[in-house]
C-alpha cells in the first residue's frame, strides 16, 4: 500500500507505475487548493471528511461532499481539487490492482471484477475505516484495505438489480450496458442544475434515444427526466440548509425555472415546503452554540505534519 499526502496549495500527479502490481495507493489531501493528477487511467474511491472536493473524470466534473463516498471509472486524467479547508482521502490503483484484490480477496470471479461507478452513503464507520486506511499507510504499518472494501462492496450489491434489468442475454452484457447507463446518471447527478436534453444523454450512452430511454427506465425503474427532477430537489434541499440565496434564486441555481412548479414538487417530495424547511434551518442556526474549535480552518494553512495531526484529531476517530 503507497501513501501520498498533498498539501496546501500542491499539486501532485501520481507516478504512472501507481497500480501496476496488487498494490493500491492511499493519497490524503488537505487545504486549499491542493491538487491530484493522474495520467494513466485509475479508479477511486474518494471519500471527504471535511468540506468539499471537486472530482472531474471523463469530461465530466462532480463535487464530492462530506457523507458521500463516489467510486470512479478507470479513467486517465482523473483531476481533484480540494475547496476551502478540505481533508480528503481516495484509494487509487489502475485495473491489475483493483483485479487482484477483487479476485484474490473478495473471490469475484466475472472477466472484469472492478467497482462500479456510483456515490453512495459515507457513514461515519466509514469514515472511521478510511481514516485507519490512511494512518496506516502514512505509518508504514499494515494497510489492509479489506474493511472499507467490504462496507464498499456491500453497497454496490445493491446495484446488481438494476444491472440484472438491464437489456443483455448475459451478464457481460448487461453489465456494460449498466455502467454506460450509469456513466449518464452520474452526469445527471452532477450536472442536475444545467438544462440537459434526452438527445445528449443518449449520445452519453451511444443509443438513440429512444432506446435510451427505455434501457434507463428498465434499469432504475424511472425516466431520466424524473431522476433529474429528483436530483434537482435534492440540490435545491443542500441549498436551502447551506446558502444565503433566497428560495426563488435557490430554484433557479437547481435547473427549475418556474416558482411555482418547484414549490410544489419540493412539498410533494419532501412532505415540507422550502420556506418551512428555510424556517426550520434559520431557528437552528440561531439556537446553535457558536463554535470555537482552533483546528476548524487548519488545514486552509496545511502541511504533510498538519494533515498528520488532523487525522489524530478526535472528530476523525
Amino acid at each position: 500500500m503507497h501513501f501520498q499526502s498533498i498539501d496546501d496549495g500542491a499539486t501532485i500527479t501520481l507516478d504512472p507505475r501507481v497500480g501496476e502490481t496488487d498494490q493500491l495507493t492511499v493519497a490524503v489531501g488537505g487545504g486549499r487548493g491542493c491538487v491530484l493528477r493522474t495520467e494513466v487511467p485509475v479508479a477511486g474511491i474518494w471519500i471527504p471528511l471535511r468540506a468539499r472536493v471537486q472530482l472531474s473524470t471523463g469530461g465530466s466534473e462532480a463535487e464530492i461532499a462530506v457523507g458521500d463516498l463516489r467510486v470512479s471509472e478507470c479513467e486517465a486524467g482523473v483531476q481533484a481539487v480540494g475547496r476551502a479547508n478540505a481533508l480528503w482521502i481516495v484509494v487509487l490503483g489502475r485495473r491489475q490492482a483493483w483485479r487482484g484484490m477483487l479476485r484474490e480477496r473478495f473471490d469475484m470471479p466475472m472477466p472484469e471484477p472492478l467497482l462500479l461507478p456510483a456515490c453512495h452513503p459515507a457513514s461515519r464507520t466509514v469514515r472511521r475505516h478510511a481514516i485507519a486506511l490512511a494512518r496506516a499507510a502514512r505509518d508504514c504499518t499494515d494497510a489492509s484495505p479489506i474493511p472499507l472494501l467490504e462496507i464498499v462492496l456491500a453497497m454496490q450489491a445493491r446495484l446488481g438489480a438494476a444491472i440484472e434489468r438491464c437489456p443483455g442475454r448475459t451478464y457481460a452484457h448487461r453489465r456494460q450496458v449498466f455502467l454506460r447507463l450509469q456513466r449518464v446518471r452520474n452526469y445527471l447527478a452532477a450536472n442536475c442544475h444545467l438544462d440537459l436534453d434526452n438527445e445528449m444523454l443518449a449520445r452519453m450512452a451511444s443509443y438513440s434515444p429512444w432506446h435510451f430511454i427505455r434501457a434507463f427506465r428498465a434499469a432504475y425503474e424511472e425516466t431520466p427526466h424524473a431522476y433529474l427532477v429528483d436530483q434537482r430537489l435534492l440540490r435545491a434541499r443542500r441549498l436551502l440548509h447551506s446558502s444565503p440565496l433566497a428560495i426563488s434564486e435557490i430554484a433557479i441555481a437547481s435547473g427549475f425555472e418556474n416558482r411555482c412548479a418547484f414549490s410544489r414538487l419540493f412539498r410533494e417530495r419532501f412532505g415540507i415546503t422550502a420556506h418551512a424547511l428555510r424556517r426550520q434551518t434559520s431557528a437552528r442556526t440561531a439556537g446553535a452554540k457558536p463554535r470555537d474549535d482552533a483546528n476548524t480552518h487548519r488545514a486552509i494553512f496545511a502541511t504533510p505534519a498538519t494533515i498528520q495531526q488532523q487525522l489524530r484529531q478526535p472528530q476523525f476517530s
